[in-house]
C-alpha cells in the first residue's frame, strides 16, 4: 500500500472516534497516524477587550482549555485499542479550523476525518470536509459516524465522469483500489465520458485492478442515485472527485458532493 502517514481530524466527537479508528485499520500495515487537534482562538465575545472583568477572563479561557483538555483525555483513553504503539501521535495546532487542517495535510498522504453532522460540535473545533478538500490538495477521506473500521469486505466503488476531479480522484486512491481486490467503475446516467470506459478498465487492470463496469441511472438525481446504489451494495469504500462546479454554485443550489457528503452511509474519498 502506498500510504505510510495518515493524518486524523481529531475534535472529540463520535464521527472523529470513527475515523480514528478507521485511520488505525489503514496503518496497520505499518503507517503512522498522527490525531490532530485544530482549534479556532476565535471568540464571539472579545475576552481581552478592556471592558471584560479580568475574572470573567480567566473563566472563559479556562472553559476553551477544558474543552481541549477533555478531546484530547478522549483520545488517550483510544489510544492503547488502536494498537499502534508509537506510530499513533497527537498534535494540538490553533488558528482557522479548516486553514490548519488544511495546510497540515500537505504533509500526508491522506487525511481522515468525520462525518460531524448533527453531533452539536463546539464552534472552536468545527470541521468541513468538503472546504479541506479544496484547499489542501490532498485526497479527504470522510467516515461516517459509528462506521465499523473492521468490516471485511474487499469492494469499493469509483464514481466516474471522466473529468478533471474525478481522474484526480482515481489518482490519489489507487493505492487503496489496488488493495481492496474488487472495484466497480460507476457512471450515472446517459451522457458518455469524454473518452472510452474502456481506457479507464484497462488502467485499473494494468494495476491490478479486478474491475468492472455499471451504468446507473441518474434518477431521482446523481447524487441520490449514488447513494441508493451504495446502500443497495454496501461497497466498502466510494471514491469521487469534487465540484467540478464551482463551490459557490453547489452551495446555493445543492449539489452531488454536498449530498453525498451529508447522507453517505460508507467511507468516502473525496478529491479535488
Amino acid at each position: 500500500m502506498s500510504i505510510h502517514n495518515i493524518l486524523v481530524a481529531f475534535n472529540g466527537t463520535e464521527s472523529a472516534v470513527s475515523a480514528l479508528k478507521y485511520a488505525a485499520s489503514l496503518a496497520r500495515g505499518g503507517a503512522h497516524v498522527t490525531a490532530l487537534l485544530a482549534h479556532s482562538t476565535h471568540e464571539v465575545v472579545n475576552s481581552h477587550a478592556a471592558w471584560v472583568p479580568s475574572k470573567a477572563r480567566e473563566i472563559i479561557a479556562q472553559a476553551n482549555a477544558d474543552i481541549l483538555s477533555e478531546i484530547e483525555s478522549r483520545f488517550e483513553t483510544l489510544r492503547d485499542g488502536l494498537a499502534l504503539g508509537d506510530r499513533l501521535h497527537f498534535q494540538r495546532v490553533a488558528g482557522r479550523v479548516d486553514a490548519v487542517l488544511s495546510d497540515c495535510a500537505r504533509g500526508y498522504d491522506l487525511l481522515v476525518v468525520g462525518q460531524d453532522h448533527g453531533e452539536g460540535v463546539d464552534e472552536h473545533v468545527t470541521i468541513h470536509p468538503d472546504r479541506i478538500a479544496l484547499m489542501s490538495g490532498r485526497p479527504v477521506l470522510i467516515v461516517p459516524r459509528g462506521h465499523d473500521a473492521e468490516a471485511s469486505h474487499n469492494h469499493a466503488a469509483l464514481a466516474w465522469d471522466g473529468g478533471r476531479a474525478s481522474a484526480r480522484a482515481l489518482s490519489d486512491a489507487l493505492g487503496l483500489l489496488e488493495d481492496k481486490g474488487r472495484v466497480t467503475v460507476l457512471t450515472v446516467g446517459n451522457d458518455a465520458t469524454p473518452r472510452p470506459v474502456s481506457e479507464l478498465m484497462d488502467h485499473l487492470d494494468r494495476h491490478g485492478v479486478n474491475a468492472n463496469h455499471e451504468a446507473i441511472a441518474a434518477v431521482p438525481g446523481v447524487a441520490r442515485a449514488l447513494l441508493a446504489w451504495c446502500r443497495e451494495t454496501d461497497p466498502c469504500l466510494l471514491v469521487m472527485g469534487a465540484y467540478e462546479h464551482s463551490k459557490f454554485r453547489e452551495d446555493f443550489l445543492g449539489g452531488v458532493t454536498a449530498r453525498v457528503l451529508r447522507d453517505t452511509p460508507i467511507p468516502v474519498l473525496l478529491s479535488h
